[in-house]
């Protein structure tokens, strides 16, 4: 029996990944203001987040335009991934931030997002590993 389940490339992965860091990059930095009013989480925090994802967004995408991708570089964000979540949980549990209920979900929102990416990125990782 052969396995049909289809899945997609780290390319395809990478440029997914950063598009959709890119434009949560985009949203912190353009909508700070109202995001941190509606979710009680600091702007100061909120702008720089932001900012930190233009770069690591470029990073991607200029990942996912390599034939093939190298792997110390889908492993780097797959582990920058990881820290990102690792962040978002942290800081609210520690009481270092203190989101209203809108807050919580709007982190747990994107943790959500991001761990669905790292996950597909870890696994395609792995499996083309192997295969090499």
């Amino acid at each position: 029996m052969t396995n049909s389940k289809k899945s997609l490339s780290l390319k395809t992965l990478l440029a997914l990944d950063a598009a959709t860091c890119a434009a949560m990059g985009a949203l912190l930095l353009l909508g700070s203001a109202p995001i941190g009013e509606v979710t009680q989480i600091p702007v100061g925090l909120l702008f720089w987040a932001g900012a930190s994802l233009i770069p690591i967004a470029a990073f991607m995408a200029i990942s996912s335009c390599t034939t093939p991708v190298p792997g110390w570089a889908a492993t780097l964000v797959v582990l920058g991934n990881l820290l990102w979540i690792a962040a978002s949980i942290f800081l609210p549990t520690a009481g270092l931030v203190a989101p209203n209920p809108l807050g919580w979900a709007f982190l747990f929102g994107q943790v959500g997002i991001v761990a669905i990416l790292t996950k597909f990125e870890f696994d395609t990782l792995r499996g083309e590993m192997i295969a090499a």
